[in-house]
């Protein structure tokens, strides 16, 4: 393990531009994750696309993966995932999601994990990611970004720049 790999976690290892989707024209939930899901296995992120796919609906089928604010985070722990990544995809139009709000939802971050890796990598890349959402300055942004380059920025910043 690189030194300081414990201290730090970066988020850079496991998104790129690549993984991200901008104004996708999906009207549901299932097209959403398709669309995530091809992304995943267009860059060698999965091994088994199939398997992946029915571990992320079956993490939909046992609670709300809708955080509020037009967010979802829905996430999949599959042998069918060779390398632990995120995907986004941003909608045109929101999208029904069962959210802890009622609301629908915009904003889809989509995250594969490999079995191998320890919950430790899962636990700190939720919680990465969780830290930024708690921010409503950060969600905000979230909701005006416009390319890939920028989406990867602000998921690449700290919870620390914010201050709501």
């Amino acid at each position: 393990m690189a030194e300081g790999s414990t201290r730090g976690f970066d988020i850079s290892n496991v998104i790129d531009q690549k993984l991200i989707a901008l104004d996708l024209d999906v009207s549901n939930k299932v097209e959403m994750l398709e669309r995530l899901t091809d992304l995943f296995e267009e860059q060698g992120k999965l091994n088994d696309r199939e398997a992946f796919f029915k571990d992320v609906m079956w993490r939909e089928g046992e609670g709300q993966t809708g955080i509020g604010m037009g967010v979802a985070i829905p996430h999949g722990k599959s042998e069918g995932v060779n390398e632990t990544a995120l995907a986004i995809g941003t909608s045109k139009q929101p999208i029904e999601w069962e959210s802890l709000d009622g609301e629908p939802v915009s904003i889809v971050i989509l995250f594969a994990v490999t079995m191998g890796d320890s919950d430790v990598v899962h636990l700190k890349l939720l919680q990465h990611v969780a830290m930024l959402l708690a921010h409503e300055s950060f969600v905000d942004k979230l909701h005006a970004v416009k390319s890939p380059e920028e989406m990867l920025a602000l998921l690449e910043s700290s919870p620390d720049d914010y201050d709501d």
